[in-house]
């Protein structure tokens, strides 16, 4: 077994993609991925495979698919290989797997995995020790919170957090300590499920006062604690001064409250003073949720025509569709200005609009849309006809279409269509394996062409154009 490929399979999605595994487990297609894990050497179908063994109490099989895949050291395989072995009771197996093996090259993610299989086998305090080298890491803090969660040692871990985070807020810049932005909502996680909430709310909000964000903005979690305990007021007073971050927060209490009025109010009068930005797209949503579409669409239609920043349309297009309007969504697609169709038509806005149209029966509308262009002005034309096939129910015809495509893509399509149809196996064998997707990689990098995610579209990882298209740049 190549680790190469198996960090190859992480790192960019190749093989089975991971929502792929995912349904065809939840479709019943278990034993495909066993299948798939052994024969193909597939990272993702042995995880989905493992999980979903342990959820049938099957834990014998489940050590058996991963054990190949732990035994090479890899770290994630490692990490799957111990929960199994927990999960089966093997507790002792578990953490000799997972024991850190001397100097090693990821020695701080290999010491947070044993140390939240100590924490899972009930030896908290050892797992506290185990993290203690490592706690300059971000992501060692974030283990050491979720691992102490409901464990009784909430003050311990208070103790160890102290003295970082006073380091970083006497000074966020210096060299060792400014990935430690983390250690603030940390400890303030800490303090609020222990239970001294005050004291959570006056550190962290005096954090926000002197600007102690480091690279990532602390604001939004701070609003969410305060939201959280309904302070409302203070909520309303961090919005007024800090608005990147605390506004949506406000926002979502105030409904949780029930005065949408309120929050559309200040919305409203935020975007009068002179500073839409993305209020207009806060207010937006606040109005789809409450129903109220027609609204929603008057409040930032002024925007669908620019050419820049700004622009509401495909967002719009998108929550409609999310909320069942997929009529009044094609309408704000057509009436478009000449000068916004000669920049964004056959970038996003016909993509957007065939899926539309696929998703509302009005599948071969849309085909007849792409067919009447030139072949060459629609980006992967046979993809999107494959999905409006399958959206009219022309199933076979779809599978044809897209078995006759080349590249690993169109394979995905392919396998995603076949899944939905349960024909499990046959699905994974569409796909091409590891090897031969690194080469086509390969292929693209040495023609010059970007090699996209595996079976990706340019956003989720979804093969089909239609219904997952670029958001607007």
């Amino acid at each position: 077994m190549n680790v190469d490929d198996l960090q190859w399979q992480v790192g960019t999605l190749g093989g089975v993609l991971p929502r792929l595994v995912d349904e065809i487990r939840d479709r019943g297609g278990l034993e495909a991925l066993v299948q798939a894990a052994r024969e193909r050497e597939d990272w993702f179908c042995a995880a989905g495979a493992a999980r979903g063994l342990c959820a049938a109490g099957d834990f014998g099989r489940a050590w058996a698919v991963v054990e190949p895949f732990a035994a090479t050291r890899w770290q994630p395989a490692v990490r799957v290989g111990a929960d199994v072995l927990v999960r089966w009771g093997r507790v002792d197996r578990a953490l000799e797997l997972a024991r850190p093996e001397g100097p090693q090259e990821n020695a701080v993610g290999a010491s947070r995995d044993y140390a939240v299989v100590l924490a899972r086998a009930g030896r908290v305090q050892e797992a506290i020790g185990a993290l203690g080298p490592h706690l300059r890491s971000g992501r060692v803090l974030a283990a050491l919170v979720e691992m102490t969660q409901g464990q009784g040692c909430d003050e311990r871990v208070l103790e160890l957090l102290a003295p970082i985070a006073e380091e970083f807020r006497r000074d966020p810049e210096q060299s060792g300590v400014r990935d430690l932005w983390d250690v603030l909502p940390a400890q303030a996680r800490v303090l609020e499920r222990s239970g001294r909430v005050d004291e959570a709310i006056r550190l962290l909000g005096a954090d926000v006062a002197e600007r102690r964000y480091g690279p990532q903005n602390n604001v939004q979690f701070y609003a969410e604690l305060l939201a959280r305990h309904e302070r409302i007021e203070e909520l309303r007073e961090l919005a007024d001064t800090q608005r990147y971050g605390a506004v949506v927060p406000y926002v979502r209490a105030l409904e949780s409250a029930e005065q949408a009025d309120k929050a559309e109010t200040y919305l409203r009068d935020l975007i009068a003073a002179g500073n839409p930005g993305w209020h207009e797209n806060t207010l937006m949503e606040l109005l789809i949720r409450q129903g109220r579409f027609d609204d929603a669409i008057k409040a930032v239609e002024h925007t669908f025509d620019d050419l820049y920043d700004g622009n509401l349309l495909q967002g719009a297009l998108i929550l409609l569709a999310d909320h069942g309007q997929h009529s009044k969504a094609i309408g704000l697609t057509e009436g478009r200005s000449p000068e916004f169709l000669a920049e964004n038509e056959a970038y996003w806005l016909r993509s957007n609009r065939w899926w539309l149209m696929g998703e509302s029966g009005r599948a071969r509308e849309a085909i007849a849309e792409i067919e009447a262009l030139p072949a060459g002005e629609v980006d992967d034309r046979e993809l999107t006809i494959a999905w409006l096939l399958a959206q009219e129910a022309r199933v076979e015809e779809a599978i044809a279409l897209l078995r006759s495509l080349p590249g690993t893509r169109a394979a995905t399509a392919l396998a995603e269509l076949l899944i939905r149809q349960n024909r499990f196996t046959e699905a994974i064998a569409a796909i091409p394996d590891v090897n031969a997707q690194r080469e086509e990689a390969r292929h693209l990098r040495m023609n010059g062409e970007q090699a996209l995610t595996p079976g990706a579209d340019h956003i989720g990882n979804d093969p089909w154009p239609a219904p997952n298209t670029a958001r607007q740049e």
